[in-house]
């Protein structure tokens, strides 16, 4: 990739998604874009970037843009946080609730394990005073494919799950395991940039935006950061990567580290 190229590449992520790209790490641009080359026929990925970048191909640069973002994810990341969240604040707030219903949205799901984790909770240990409603999203469609499919190498499953849940709640499909379809159809998925109206898509009890934010230029992740905030309930919380700070009103949880309430809420817990 030329100088040129990057730098295009660099601005394309941060117009249309707010990805902060750091044009030196040539690594992560080639393992990134290196599969949407070869899947869309170029010789390099430079030569993928230059046809967008010279002749404007719409499609492709949703591809690369969907590409560069952030995907990292795992079973029950943070073991301690879901059964925190779980046990202690999803009764909580079901309690709170006229019909007990809690609203779980994972922001940024990439293929899905996060969410599924809660899935695999509520088959296992429902919960008693109401309904957990589990949303997902993400920038990429084809994550979004993915995570709908539920299929995963031994590696994956291998991340976060105990032999009893993969004996549970997994199919074995040759060399990889689909989750148990009764399961993928707890949760509904949609594809959400943070830079868009998020509005729309109402108040959650419980939002997790781990490790997104992070990834996000200052002015992107400040806009992502409010939008959130106004999507959590008031008594609700906002779950971030470990070290990730809280966004104005919000304070953290000591015992985790990432969960995060609203200041007001908290005190009065005290």
């Amino acid at each position: 990739m030329t100088s040129d190229d990057n730098a295009f590449l660099v601005g394309l992520c941060a117009e249309r998604a707010g990805l902060r790209i750091d044009p030196h790490k040539a690594y992560l641009i080639e393992s990134r874009l290196g599969p949407v080359a070869r899947r869309e026929g170029f010789g390099s990925v430079g030569e993928l970037v230059e046809a967008v970048r010279v002749r404007g191909e719409e499609r492709l640069a949703i591809a690369c843009v969907e590409a560069m973002a952030p995907s990292e994810t795992a079973f029950f990341r943070d073991r301690a946080v879901f059964e925190h969240l779980w046990r202690e604040v999803v009764p909580k707030l079901a309690r709170r609730r006229p019909d007990g219903a809690v609203r779980i949205w994972s922001v940024g799901c990439g293929a899905g394990q996060e969410v599924y984790s809660f899935a695999m909770l509520q088959a296992d240990e429902p919960a008693p005073t109401g309904p957990v409603e589990l949303f997902a999203s993400d920038l990429s469609e084809r994550l979004l494919d993915r995570a709908r499919l539920g299929v995963y190498s031994s590696f994956e499953v291998q991340r976060g799950l105990s032999a009893r849940q993969l004996v549970r709640h997994f199919e074995n499909r040759d060399e990889h395991f689909q989750l148990a379809k009764r399961l993928r159809q707890d949760v509904r998925w949609r594809r959400v940039n943070l830079l868009d109206d998020l509005a729309p898509l109402g108040v959650f009890d419980v939002v997790l935006c781990r490790y997104v934010l992070s990834a996000l230029t200052d002015a992107a992740r400040a806009r992502a950061a409010d939008q959130l905030s106004r999507l959590v309930a008031g008594d609700g919380v906002l779950v971030l990567g470990q070290g990730e700070p809280a966004p104005p009103g919000f304070v953290t949880d000591p015992a985790f580290g990432c969960v995060l309430g609203r200041a007001a809420d908290v005190r009065a817990a005290a």
